[in-house]
């Protein structure tokens, strides 16, 4: 256990460049303190002093703002950075090398005994105030963005994010010169910049926006192609110009409405001899 805990110790000096020396990791980091409880209270737990050991926990609670069930399987190399508001159930299982974040929850969805809580391999992260709920397995390697909310099993190295929690994936470094150059064309033909092209961070409606213009562009290049064809079949064919998107847009009537407002507020002029 002890060789444990100096592991935990150490390892924060790898993930917070904040970290200068053992004396303030110790004496200072709520995270390491609620590990070092959670390492006295998950033996007691397993001595079956089940009620010493959730007084631990309490105790624990209380100094750092951090829950850890005693119940909860947490393995070597674990860090929690800036800790406040993490919870960690019962069931929960969390693998070497794991790192959590503030405003963390590793919960249930179900008020049945048995497992209840996810389980986390090795090597993941979770965001802060991400939620992962249920009796779940996040593979190794696995990444979740802050305030996601995971319900379903993730494979090996994937990045979650958004609520429900979605896959997705890096963007791939071939497709950027050919692709991402083509979207942004595109998305300037359609009067505004492409997300993919200007953010490289995997996002579900980046995605979604950059399948749309990959429709778009198919959809022009068959239209082209269409209307070649049916001049080489009708030279009269009239080849209708489509009209600039960019000149699409809702007049802006905000200066009439001004006028109005004013108009309305003016007294109406009264006629010769009426009283004013």
């Amino acid at each position: 256990m002890f060789s444990h805990i100096r592991e935990d110790i150490r390892c924060v000096f790898d993930r917070d460049p904040a970290a200068h020396t053992t004396f303030e990791v110790i004496t200072t980091y709520p995270g390491v303190h609620a590990l070092m409880l959670h390492r006295f209270a998950h033996r007691l737990w397993n001595m079956n002093l089940r009620w010493l050991a959730r007084m631990l926990s309490a105790l624990g609670r209380w100094l750092t703002g951090i829950e850890i069930h005693p119940g909860a399987k947490i393995g070597r190399r674990f860090f929690i950075d800036h800790g406040m508001g993490v919870v960690i159930g019962e069931t929960a299982e969390i693998g070497n090398d794991c790192t959590l974040y503030h405003g963390v929850t590793l919960g249930g969805t179900s008020w049945k005994k048995g497992k209840r809580h996810p389980t986390l391999e090795n090597n993941v992260v979770v965001g802060a105030g991400a939620k992962v709920l249920g009796p779940i397995v996040l593979r190794e390697g696995v990444r979740v963005g802050s305030n996601a909310v995971v319900v379903k099993e993730v494979p090996p190295g994937a990045t979650v994010v958004g609520v429900p929690g979605q896959v997705v994936k890096a963007k791939s470094k071939k497709a950027t010169s050919s692709e991402d150059k083509r979207r942004h064309a595109t998305a300037k033909k359609l009067g505004f910049d492409a997300y993919g092209a200007t953010s490289d961070a995997p996002d579900p409606v980046a995605h979604a926006i950059n399948s749309l213009l990959d429709h778009v562009h198919v959809m022009d290049s068959k239209m082209t192609a269409m209307c070649e064809s049916i001049k080489q079949l009708d030279a009269g064919f009239n080849d209708v110009q489509l009209p600039d998107l960019d000149d699409c847009g809702i007049d802006d009537n905000s200066d009439e409405s001004v006028h109005l407002d004013e108009t309305a507020d003016k007294p109406a002029d009264k006629k010769p001899g009426e009283d004013v």
